[in-house]
């Protein structure tokens, strides 16, 4: 099972708890715990399913390539990591 989890600064927005899901893709996986998470998708994603501006998805230390589709396949034992940027002055 592959392992989603985000940065605490998101959990502190919503509920966005450490989940274990199934899917070959990164975009797979996400739908899955959105899909548990509704209110989690608004954060991460924008209103064209891609990933937001100032929002990371690393899968397995690495920043996806493809943030548009997130097509970037992932192993059975995968771990997607998903982090926001903090802004401020």
């Amino acid at each position: 099972m592959i392992t989603v989890e985000f940065t605490s600064s998101l959990t502190h927005q919503t509920d966005a708890p450490r989940s274990t899901v199934d899917g070959a893709t990164v975009r797979e996986c996400l739908q899955a715990v959105f899909a548990m998470h509704p209110a989690l998708r608004g954060y991460v994603m924008d209103d064209q399913n891609a990933v937001r501006q100032h929002v990371v998805v690393f899968l397995d230390g690495t920043a996806i390539r493809d943030r548009r589709t997130q097509s970037d396949a992932v192993k059975p034992d995968s771990e997607i990591f998903v982090m926001q940027a903090l802004s401020g002055g």
